[in-house]
């Protein structure tokens, strides 16, 4: 479906109305959407941004920079919206993020993203110590340095006077909540994605924190999405029309963007591909085993999220394009037919999460000789990209045997359709493209109005679906044995 059809006019908007934010990984964005779920025309705004990196696995953002970024969107939206009063405000955030605040509030650490690879030393530690397998079972999550555990366990060797003085760790939407309303919320989704809740009784794992030397006094109350905060005072005076508006609880943009899509069912995997990508299925009970490439969120009393992510799509895609300088546009490259030959890359510019959890691993390429161009590299890239995708779904397909339908959205999929025809020749399955944007931050409106406007019909999103090639099965099947003997040979 176009932007257009997913559009209505503020005169035509149907109350109630939403203002929905999403910090993601390249830009913090904004709008206001109506009932129906349409966003209203006019009514949105963007701030790009960048995390500060480095060659030591740093990851980072300021906080008080994305809570600049989220004011100034709110202030455009609501400008934009006139006098029409907002029921409610609801906000997506990259999961997982940490941060530490004082006793007043303020940030005494920058925000640690998923990305961030520096407490990969203590990664080996807490898996020496601890039943990694028995941990992934009650959280749902490997030991890994995308989530809290190995991350509070280094800022306590490395800043040990930070920690000292931490009254509270939050994640990046807790902080915009805690320093705009006064006081915050960590919605069930948003705090999985920590690593350190039970998937099955939605409780702080008494184990990890004891060995990461902290409580669940410093953390914040774990709310469901349909248990907003009240109207909030504290901003009022500021924004009239949130004066009656309800906050809800912040929640992970992989939650999000399942809902975003439409893959709300056990038979549908969401499949994102942004800056970072993900396999997703929703399922209404946990499995009783999580299979250990992959993790397992409890996103609400009555729904987990089973799947694996993958740090590095988009930013393998831009990272490419951006070093090999391709002459002339990448799609006719990536529509071609396959080479048997060419090069072999493992996409790991910043580590694995699934579904081998190898946060140390790097990109590699393979089968370089000199007759190898830019455009073979692209297209071999591209393909190691697709490849980590299946490597996701074979472990998937055991644990939800009935997901088999593939919806895939996000900047990847718009920028490229054309590798969408790649990633549904590696894994075998037609893949139907959502190409509407802003889908995470459709989810997140949507997840809201389940509880303002539960009996208004939403409007659907839709797109072109591909195909995989009978003809391409044989050159796929070989580039993922291949991939996994190289995989094998430098990572593991």
């Amino acid at each position: 479906m176009s932007d257009e059809r997913q559009q209505v006019t503020l005169a035509a908007a149907v109350d109630p109305l939403v203002l929905g934010l999403d910090v993601g990984s390249t830009a913090s964005r904004g709008g206001l959407y109506d009932a129906t779920g349409r966003q209203v025309a006019g009514a949105k705004h963007k701030v790009p941004h960048q995390f500060t990196t480095a060659v030591d696995g740093t990851s980072e953002i300021d906080p008080d920079q994305v809570l600049a970024e989220v004011t100034e969107i709110i202030d455009a939206v609501l400008a934009a919206a006139g006098r029409r009063p907002v029921a409610g405000v609801a906000i997506d955030t990259f999961a997982a993020s940490l941060l530490a605040v004082d006793a007043d509030g303020e940030a005494l650490t920058p925000c640690y993203t998923y990305a961030d690879a520096r407490s990969a030393p203590q990664v080996a530690e807490l898996r020496a110590e601890l039943d990694e397998p028995a941990v992934q079972q009650r959280t749902g999550t490997r030991i890994h340095t995308s989530y809290h555990a190995p991350r509070l366990r280094w800022l306590a060797a490395t800043a040990p006077d930070v920690v000292a003085r931490t009254a509270r760790w939050l994640s990046i939407g807790e902080y915009l909540y805690l320093r705009l309303l006064g006081t915050t919320a960590v919605g069930t989704s948003a705090a999985a994605w920590t690593g350190l809740l039970d998937r099955r009784t939605g409780e702080w794992d008494a184990e990890l924190l004891a060995a990461v030397g902290t409580d669940a006094d410093r953390l914040a109350p774990v709310r469901d999405p349909d248990r907003p905060l009240p109207p909030a005072p504290a901003v009022a005076d500021r924004w009239p029309a949130l004066a009656d508006a309800v906050w809800f609880p912040v929640v992970a943009d992989g939650f999000a963007s399942n809902v975003g899509v439409g893959a709300t069912d056990p038979a549908t995997v969401a499949a994102s591909a942004a800056t970072s990508g993900a396999l997703r299925v929703l399922l209404a009970a946990p499995p009783e085993h999580v299979p250990s490439g992959l993790w397992c969120y409890r996103v609400t009393a009555d729904r987990w999220l089973l799947g694996g992510a993958l740090n590095d799509v988009g930013r393998a895609a831009t990272w490419l394009a951006e070093t090999l300088r391709l002459d002339g546009e990448p799609g006719p490259v990536l529509a071609a037919p396959p080479r048997p030959g060419g090069p072999l890359v493992l996409p790991y510019l910043s580590g694995e999460r699934a579904p081998g959890w190898a946060a140390q691993a790097r990109a590699h390429l393979a089968g370089v000789t000199a007759a190898t161009t830019a455009a073979d590299l692209l297209r071999a890239g591209m393909e190691g990209v697709a490849v980590t995708y299946a490597r996701v779904a074979a472990e998937l397909a055991d644990a939800a045997p009935d997901a088999a339908r593939i919806m895939a959205s996000g900047r990847v999929t718009n920028d490229l359709p054309e590798w969408l025809q790649i990633l549904a020749d590696t894994l075998g399955r037609p893949v139907s493209h959502v190409a509407a944007k802003r889908i995470t931050l459709r989810g997140t409106v949507l997840l809201a109005l389940d509880t303002l406007a539960p009996d208004v019909p939403r409007t659907e999103v839709t797109g072109s679906t591909y195909e995989p090639l009978a003809d391409r099965a044989a050159y796929y099947a070989e580039r993922q044995a291949e991939f996994t003997a190289l995989y094998d040979a430098v990572v593991r």
